[in-house]
């Protein structure tokens, strides 16, 4: 039966373990693209209207579920590379996640043994529908996709035009035009 405890841990699990997840999966790729130097980096937290923008963090007015990670381009371009930073994500989220069990497992946190373990949950939700070879809902492929693809044929291999990763200037040029169209559309 779904009760009011149930509850505060849904709202617990929506607005504080979710944002952190996917605050996770995103400085994976940051922290691998590191490694490979890549051009103007950009972690994009959100969508609608910019809040702040700090450095490489971008933070968005609406919710956090769509996020996402942009570079102009790589230093090191190689397959190994962009590999490494399809991986980035799941590998990531699986060291925190394994990071945190050994920690519940030894005694370290029980005291909220109920928060770390829906963490958990939601860390390997995001490692299995990362790492898992599929087409997303729009056509795109996921990391595990791209990873595959990438050992198999050393290449892209579905049909799309738009890159994996967008670029940090194309993007910025888009939320440009975006603002500047509900300014217009306000002032009607």
């Amino acid at each position: 039966m779904f009760g009011f405890k149930d509850l505060i841990g849904l709202i617990v699990s929506a607005f504080i373990i979710l944002p952190v997840v996917l605050f996770l999966r995103e400085l994976g790729y940051l922290i691998t693209s590191g490694i490979f130097g890549v051009r103007n980096p950009r972690l994009t937290i959100g969508s609608g209207p910019r809040i702040f923008k700090f450095g490489i963090f971008d933070i968005r007015k609406y919710y956090h579920i769509y996020s996402w990670f942009s570079y102009d381009s790589i230093k090191r371009e190689s397959k190994l590379a962009y590999i490494s930073i399809y991986a980035g994500p799941v590998l990531t989220n699986l060291c925190f996640a394994l990071l945190i069990n050994a920690l519940l497992a030894n005694g370290v946190i029980q005291s909220f043994q109920i928060f770390w373990s829906r963490f958990i949950f939601y860390a390997f939700y995001y490692i299995l529908f990362d790492s898992v070879p599929m087409l997303t809902v729009n056509g795109k492929p996921n990391n595990g996709m791209i990873i595959y693809e990438m050992i198999r044929y050393g290449k892209r291999v579905d049909y799309n035009t738009e890159p994996f990763i967008p670029t940090t200037t194309k993007v910025e040029k888009q939320y440009q035009k975006i603002m500047e169209k509900r300014k217009k559309m306000k002032r009607k």
